[in-house]
């Protein structure tokens, strides 16, 4: 068995039971320092669980959470954010009344690299909330009202905000959900930029296309249990994942 000190997040045996339903069932997972996994399978097959496991949303019931090497299993969202860990989700979330700029200047000022002080004084961590919406290009629009802007722009502004603190690793819950095939084309540019960068990446999402244009490794589940962990490309002969997830129309869409 591998040293889970060698990996950024080391799951083993993972299980979330509600009553007599094991929603996620002896799950072992693990992602190293830069890759980036993209987790598919059909509703209800215990994806979102799975992150809210990891991410301190929800206790387990059996098993262990390393990050780091450090066992987190307990500690609360805030605590893992300081420790290196970000999560966004499903819906486009923002305080909708405040600006994009303050949106992102709020994560940064809560999160772990904050300067300290009073929210309207910290002269470093407002150059760094410009610095980034510049490079997201959401630089045009920091002064307007988050309830206002476009459903592209809300998608990058949930993930501006785990991005503002200099994470070691993001989980996005389907980053791409709702979005045009242009803006999905907009986002996978903007998601390789930052694999690039060398940018730990995890991602729950339905469209494949994203999956297979982003992910060094593709993790499959069913049921709760992990039935698919492998290159992207494999899933096109994967018989289990086109029984149960995609059916042959799309795995010949996704190969």
């Amino acid at each position: 068995m591998s040293d889970p000190v060698q990996h950024l997040l080391s799951c083993r045996g993972v299980v979330k039971r509600y009553g007599a339903l094991a929603a996620v069932n002896r799950v072992d997972f693990q992602v190293g320092h830069g890759e980036v996994v993209g987790v598919g399978g059909p509703n209800g097959a215990g994806k979102t669980t799975f992150f809210d496991l990891i991410s301190g949303l929800t206790a387990l019931s059996e098993g262990e959470i390393l990050f780091r090497g450090r066992d987190i299993v307990g500690l609360a969202p805030h605590r893992l954010c300081h420790l290196g860990m970000a999560r966004t989700f499903q819906l486009n979330s923002a305080f909708d009344g405040m600006s994009v700029f303050d949106n992102v200047l709020t994560a940064r000022v809560y999160g772990r690299r904050s300067a300290g002080g009073w929210l309207l004084t910290h002269r470093q961590d407002r150059e760094a909330t410009r610095a980034l919406l510049a490079d997201i290009g959401l630089e045009a629009i920091a002064d307007d009202k988050a309830a206002g802007i476009p459903t592209l722009a809300r998608k990058k502004l949930m993930v501006a905000t785990a991005l503002i603190n200099e994470p070691d690793m993001v989980l996005l819950d389907e980053p791409v959900g709702g979005l045009t095939p242009s803006e999905v084309d907009a986002f996978i540019d903007w998601m390789l930029a930052l694999k690039a960068s060398g940018m730990t990446l995890v991602f729950v999402e339905h469209v494949m296309r994203f999956l297979t244009s982003v992910a060094d490794r593709a993790v499959m589940m069913h049921q709760g249990e992990i039935i698919y962990d492998g290159l992207p490309t494999g899933l096109a002969e994967n018989e289990t994942v086109a029984s149960v997830y995609l059916g042959s129309s799309g795995l010949e869409a996704a190969s």
